[in-house]
């Protein structure tokens, strides 16, 4: 009987989180000034950021070291275990060898603490009272409430509306750690407002509740924007995740082949799979695989292009596959891909070949994620679904081509919050979305006029 379960000690946190931009033979171009197209440099981005993560944001160094006091309060739940999903294979029937990293036992339930923690330190240490973010499903908005509390900031959360709706008990999650939770879009800010004047019964979007955090943010002398993935350096951050996995796997005496990641805005995926890149990089066989949802397709139907990060385009023009930033994603259950656009630095990996994006349905995710439960024991997150997918897809293959690979994917996060979706699903009411071509046209057709990439 093989071995499960792998555990690193505490003393084997990482010491410096991994910055794969240098390694980076095709790096993304810069972002734009949102009024004048013209590359921004650190000062656009002082009034909403800390010049501390600015400086994480633009590095060139390939290391980044980690404050004691963040290593500290990582001590709660890191390093987090790797397992290997031996009773999945037997179910399969599949010679793979299947692994996943889990980042389910933090105290929000997921991967997003990493990040969280880090940016609640550096505004807090630059003086900064009070932090305000927007949430999809809830996991970021948990971990910044949790990372807030830790560090004594007020924090202000605009948590989409479907998903406000959707899941009580993630508001309650927040407001247990002192945060303040409102749906977006919201009458508190002029961009929601806007959008409630258009559609008074607006399901709301990652995108309008970025607009709404960051002109809070703007707004108040005392505050600054928190942002739980798609910029550098909260990849950055993430990547304590894969450096923590290649470790375990060097005690193991095994490697992955395959490397599985589920992809909303990149955070996770580059957690799990930035370390590995590199490996890739300087030559390495190992695939890397980018796992969406068919209704928010952004790496496989989206197009490579300027594009703002927000609704109301009060970000800069960022690089990115992206949907427009008009687009509104069905409301399906997992909220935290549901998003218009992509990393920058994953979408240019996605355009220099070395990352292979795929997307699936809600309701084919959900079965992996109950083949998961009924075999490992863990209920995934609606998002993790889509890498637990991934990964059996993978194992099907290695099942008819007869090969005995090795796959990791990040499991990142429980989802003993989300059972509102697992109950859609069990009484059938879980439906799929075919996203019509004219939907992604339509949202397109109104960034024609931004400056194009090259």
């Amino acid at each position: 009987m093989p071995e499960r379960r792998f555990d690193l000690g505490e003393r084997e946190i990482p010491r410096k989180w991994f910055n794969l931009m240098p390694e980076m033979a095709e790096k993304p171009p810069p972002p734009l000034h949102p009024g004048t197209g013209e590359p921004i440099g650190p000062d656009a981005l002082a009034p909403i950021f800390p010049m501390a993560l600015i400086e994480q944001e633009v590095s060139t160094e390939a290391w980044i070291p980690i404050p004691e006091e963040i290593l500290d309060i990582y001590r709660l739940w890191r390093p987090t275990p790797l397992f290997r999903a031996d009773r999945l294979e037997k179910a399969l029937g599949t010679p793979a060898r299947i692994y996943y990293k889990y980042e389910g036992v933090s105290p929000a339930g997921s991967h997003k603490p990493n990040t969280a923690v880090a940016q609640a330190f550096y505004n807090a240490k630059e003086g900064v009272k009070r932090l305000a973010t927007e949430t999809g499903a809830g996991q970021w908005g948990s971990a910044l409430a949790f990372a807030c509390n830790q560090l004594g900031l007020e924090c202000k959360v605009y948590m989409v509306r479907v998903s406000y709706d959707q899941k009580p008990y993630r508001r309650s999650m927040m407001q247990t750690w002192g945060a303040s939770v409102i749906p977006s879009p919201s009458n508190e800010t002029e961009s929601g407002k806007k959008i409630l004047a258009r559609d008074p019964d607006s399901a709301g979007s990652l995108g309008i509740a970025i607009s709404e955090a960051v002109e809070d943010a703007a707004k108040r002398d005392d505050t600054k924007y928190s942002l739980g993935s798609v910029l550098n350096h909260v990849l950055l951050h993430q990547t304590v995740i894969g450096l923590e996995a290649k470790k375990a796997f060097e005690r193991i005496g095994d490697a992955p082949d395959v490397v599985v990641g589920c992809t909303g805005g990149g955070s996770n995926f580059a957690g799990i799979a930035f370390p590995y890149l590199a490996d890739k990089i300087h030559g390495g066989k190992i695939r890397i695989v980018a796992v969406e949802p068919a209704a928010c397709p952004t790496l496989t139907r989206g197009e490579f292009r300027y594009d703002f990060g927000d609704t109301a385009q009060m970000t800069p023009l960022l690089p990115m596959y992206t949907l427009g930033h008009d687009f509104i994603p069905p409301s399906i259950h997992s909220g935290g891909l549901r998003y218009h656009g992509m990393a920058p630095l994953v979408s240019q990996l996605v355009k220099s070949g070395l990352v292979e994006p795929t997307s699936y349905m809600q309701t084919e995710c959900f079965d992996a994620g109950i083949l998961f439960a009924r075999t490992e024991g863990i209920l995934p997150a609606p998002e993790a679904t889509h890498a637990v997918k991934g990964a059996i897809a993978e194992a099907e293959r290695c099942k008819q081509e007869g090969k005995a690979e090795t796959i990791l994917f990040n499991l990142c996060g429980h989802g003993h919050l989300d059972l509102a979706a697992y109950d859609a699903y069990f009484s059938g009411k879980l439906e799929d979305f075919a996203l019509p071509q004219s939907a992604i046209d339509e949202a397109m057709g109104k960034i024609d006029a931004l400056p194009r990439i090259g």
